[in-house]
């Protein structure tokens, strides 16, 4: 019979909403004390008045400084730091690459990439103290593919791939695991940010036929985030409704 798992501290972030929601529900089921970070404080504390043991806190994940005193803050009111999950992100805007825009690209960059370094950062350095980890960062098919007019989400994404391997190297002979997830679309409010014709072409790719749902992610993710998963680092593990070619 498989042994109960060791209740942890889980940091989530984007955790109020779009796939952080689902996957902070799961970890919570799990018997995790969940802090659901957000960059807006009535969201984060509604959705973790919705899960046992959870607690919202307003974090701007683009902030370095925030995101340290954050971390230190969840430790202080829940305990120490076992798993984190980085969901915060965004599309950013959909434009011909002659056309695209400088500010969307940083603020792109900013959301989906620096602030996962920020908060990968924060957390190594806690779960160094205690000897025990789990990272799951959420990356995209676009980051291994490329789509055509998303040039800063495809990016960024294709950096947070990166940024997961060179970690999960560095960490391979520590008790800390990282890994990262790339969905093909998913069906999350973050698809609003899409137009119908962004949406149907991302839907025609997958073989499927269908977008995947955010339980389906949530499924996988809570695995990575597990003690089960020991064997697996700076790994990239598909979701993509069988779209991934490599």
């Amino acid at each position: 019979m498989q042994a109960a798992e060791t209740a942890r501290v889980a940091i989530v972030t984007g955790g109020a909403g779009g796939l952080g929601f689902p996957i902070a529900e799961r970890l919570a089921a799990k018997g995790h004390r969940v802090a659901i970070w957000d960059i807006d404080a009535g969201r984060a504390e509604q959705a973790a008045a919705r899960l046992p043991n959870a607690r919202g806190y307003k974090v701007d994940v683009t902030d370095a400084a925030a995101v340290a005193a954050a971390t230190e803050k969840v430790v202080a009111d829940l305990g120490p730091l076992g798993i984190l999950v980085t969901c915060a992100g965004h599309n950013g805007p959909l434009a011909p690459f002659a056309e695209y825009p400088a500010e969307g690209w940083r603020f792109v960059m900013a959301l989906n990439l620096d602030a996962v370094f920020h908060c990968c950062q924060a957390a190594v350095r806690e779960m160094l103290k205690t000897g025990y980890g789990r990272i799951v960062n959420l990356a995209s098919i676009a980051g291994k593919e490329g789509n055509p007019n998303a040039v800063a989400y495809s990016a960024s994404k294709a950096g947070v791939i990166g940024l997961t391997k060179s970690i999960g190297k560095e960490l391979a002979t520590t008790p800390i695991v990282v890994n990262c997830v790339t969905p093909a679309a998913i069906e999350t409010e973050m698809l609003n940010q899409l137009t119908p014709e962004f949406k149907a072409f991302v839907t025609a790719k997958i073989p499927m036929g269908r977008l995947g749902r955010a339980e389906e992610v949530a499924a996988l993710v809570g695995w990575l985030a597990s003690e089960e998963c020991s064997f697996s680092t700076g790994a990239v593990f598909d979701v993509s409704g069988g779209r991934a070619t490599y």
